[in-house]
């Protein structure tokens, strides 16, 4: 079977992986990338294809699909509430200055 080849994979992987692939180029990740990063967390989740020989009725890992969420905020809760503040109260300024900008702009 060639590299790259998505037979041994069942419909449901399919899915699960154009669901993530969908959710990478969202937030911005190029078409290869995405797909690439979809497929490795579906293989990290049920360790491959499952269409075929043992082992297909093992049980998924979740823990893949739910790292990114986890991993997500721990420089923002390593700082202070001032520093946050601080951080929160400047991105506002800049947003409004943003938007007055846009409306002159007009």
């Amino acid at each position: 079977m060639p590299r790259g080849d998505k037979s041994s994979y069942t419909d449901k992987q399919k899915r699960q992986a154009q669901h993530i692939e969908q959710s990478y180029e969202q937030r911005g990740v190029s078409e290869d990338e995405a797909e690439a990063r979809a497929w490795a967390t579906v293989n990290k989740m049920s360790g491959g294809g499952k269409k075929s020989g043992s082992g297909r009725g093992q049980p998924e890992n979740h823990a893949p699909a739910r790292k990114g969420g986890r991993i997500g905020g721990a420089a923002s809760a390593a700082r202070s509430f001032a520093e946050r503040s601080a951080a929160a109260r400047k991105g506002a300024q800049t947003r409004a200055r943003n938007a007055a900008q846009r409306e002159s702009n007009r």
